[in-house]
């Protein structure tokens, strides 16, 4: 959830650090701190931004910080508030060693006994803090280790999750990091290195790129790096060529990155589409799970997992398969998955969702599957992520890097990949061939229509502007739209810190309806489908109660804008791509509400872009 950056070279260390850490802030913080090696280690840390931490670190050096060895680090707060002494890196007693951890250590109350009882003294409410000083007891307490050995030995001895960088002045030619749950990538350049949580701080420099296991350790200096397991096996390093531009992790002349994000899912459709639907062979080509795509097809059943936004999409995920592969799907949290003592058995797939790849509940789901010999297929974004290593075959959304925590065009890149997914399964079973060909006409033209609606962005704002007083809103969808209901909630809550929720339509008198009136402004997803007039009725009930409605309807459809207080229109298109379409005047929506209320959109309070822990 944090951000780690590292480096070691020729160069001085701090201009990378601190640019690091800024490519990085979309990922969550409260503090950010810097600790550079040059004879002795040089911290500064504070509780607020990168900007802030960038004057701190001018002001507390006349000549600045000078050293080509450093580590940088963000903190999202588990353990003790956001503050100075709980901002990372955490220094050991002589102040010789330098950590930054990222993850939860769940048996550091013991170990924190463990080390006062030896004269340790705490400076932080961390759990971080105890790994520094168990790395300096060991070093000095077991005769003739080294540096690399006694980081070994504490790693050994902890519980839980970790990305960690660690200096010592003892050993001032060496970097170390090591992983387990938490993602660390090393960027290989000429003569030095730098690390990272993602690949984003690296572009600028290189683009070859190792990304650690689960349970490796890198161990990094000028002249080269070794890579070993934590039981210090020695490991063969797979280099990566990046894929990534520069301008893709830059605002582009939008004022957001969210915005940005937005107005790019015309184009990521695009992307996600190409080579996979071919319309003139009337065929869709999904590489990654070629070789799985029978078993798939003849699954007793389909689990699909994943939390949050990815979740949402698993939902239309559910309704796409059951329609056109009629193959019975469940949707689960993936934070609830593995406390439910879930029945998995022969002929079952599972479908892990996941942005980053890296979400700790949806791997732990992933690990529980395969223990209990089911496969498992993967979506997601990045490419060598823990998911797209563990699963047994995987489609990558081609998204691009997505730098707002609240997700939009990951979620809508999702939902084309299974959409794509539910019609490859679907061909020559529930579709025929002229429905099958129907579908990937509808699936192409997707882009042109999405680009329409973005477009209409200027009415958008016009609409949220009347809207920024309230302190509720209610999200009304039913079938492919339900699940568009709960994400356009979610989307409001996440960047207004406006109470908002999603329910299908027709539950809304099963309680809901209770809390309408004059100030409880409704959403209501209303396309001309099977189920409109079911929902124009639940509009009239809402209008009855003096609620006021804004309506996703479909171009052309003058009546319903008698009927609700504001209409936003999309292109008519088939059931199956509307979420694709009605979900965009909701995140637009929302952007605009929380701008106007004067919140950070790209990166809202107490939230973090990868939640790699539980």
């Amino acid at each position: 959830m944090c951000g780690i950056v590292g480096y070691i070279g020729y160069r001085e260390a701090v201009p990378f650090l601190l640019q690091g850490l800024k490519r990085l802030e979309y990922r969550g913080y409260d503090s950010a701190g810097i600790a550079v090696l040059n004879g002795t280690l040089s911290v500064v840390k504070q509780k607020g931004d990168v900007a802030k931490l960038g004057e701190a670190v001018a002001a507390s050096h006349a000549d600045g910080i000078s050293g080509m060895v450093g580590i940088g680090h963000t903190r999202w707060a588990t353990h003790g508030d956001p503050s100075d002494r709980n901002a990372h890196p955490h220094l050991s007693m002589d102040g010789s060693i330098a950590l930054i951890h990222n993850g939860i250590i769940e048996n550091h109350a013991a170990l924190r006994t463990e080390l006062q009882q030896h004269g340790y003294l705490f400076q932080s409410d961390t759990d971080s803090e105890v790994l520094v000083h168990l790395i300096d007891h060991l070093w000095k307490q077991i005769p003739f280790i080294d540096f690399e050995s006694a980081v070994r030995q504490a790693l050994s001895l902890v519980e839980g999750a970790y990305g960690i960088g660690v200096l010592s002045s003892r050993e001032p030619d060496r970097l170390i990091v090591a992983r387990h749950g938490s993602p660390l990538v090393i960027g290989i350049g000429e003569g030095e290195y730098f690390v990272a949580s993602d690949a984003a701080p690296l572009v600028e420099y290189t683009r070859r790129v190792v990304y650690l296991a689960d349970g490796e350790m890198a161990v990094l200096s000028a002249d080269g790096f070794s890579l070993k397991t934590i039981g210090n096996v020695v490991q063969e390093a797979v280099v990566t060529e990046l894929d990534l531009e520069l301008d893709e992790i830059e605002k582009g002349g939008f004022e957001h990155f969210m915005l940005k994000e937005i107005f790019e899912q015309p184009r990521v459709m695009q992307d996600v589409m190409r080579g996979r639907v071919l319309l003139e062979e009337g065929a869709i080509q999904l590489g990654g799970i070629m070789d799985m795509l029978d078993e798939l097809r003849m699954a007793r059943r389909i689990i699909i997992c994943a939390c949050g936004t990815s979740w949402h999409a698993g939902l239309i995920g559910e309704y796409l398969i059951e329609e056109f592969a009629r193959i019975p799907v469940e949707v689960d949290y993936a934070s609830e998955f593995r406390y439910r003592s879930p029945i998995l058995g022969e002929g079952e797939v599972m479908l892990v969702i996941s942005q980053s790849g890296e979400t700790a509940d949806t791997l732990a789901a992933l690990r529980l599957a395969k223990e209990n010999g089911v496969k498992v297929v993967g979506i997601c974004n990045v490419v060598g992520s823990t998911i797209a290593r563990e699963t047994d075959c995987g489609i990558y959304t081609h998204a691009g890097p997505e730098i707002g925590v609240a997700s939009t065009k990951a979620f809508t890149a999702q939902v084309m990949v299974l959409a794509m997914l539910a019609l490859a399964l679907g061909k020559d079973r529930a579709l025929g061939p002229d429905a099958f060909l129907a579908a990937l006409g509808e699936l192409a033209s997707l882009p042109e229509k999405m680009q329409r609606t973005v477009e209409e962005s200027e009415v958008v704002r016009g609409i949220s502007g009347e809207y920024t007083w309230a302190e509720h809103f209610l999200y009304l969808g039913r079938g492919y739209n339900f699940p568009v209901a709960l994400e356009g909630a979610l989307k409001l809550k996440e960047i207004s810190y406006i109470h908002a929720e999603g329910y299908p339509a027709a539950e809304m008198k099963h309680g809901p309806i209770a809390l309408i009136d004059e100030e409880m402004p409704v959403v209501v997803m209303v396309p001309k489908d099977a189920s409109y007039w079911k929902v124009r009725s639940n509009i009239e009930e809402v209008r009855a109660r003096k609620g006021k409605v804004i309506a996703i309807a479909t171009e052309g459809d003058e009546e319903i804008a008698g009927a609700v207080d504001h209409v936003l229109y999309v292109p008519e298109a088939a059931a199956f791509v509307m979420p694709l379409l009605t979900v965009v005047p909701l995140q637009l929506l929302s952007y605009y509400v929380a701008t106007m209320r004067g919140c950070n959109v790209d990166r809202p309070r107490n939230l973090a872009k990868a939640v790699t822990v539980e």
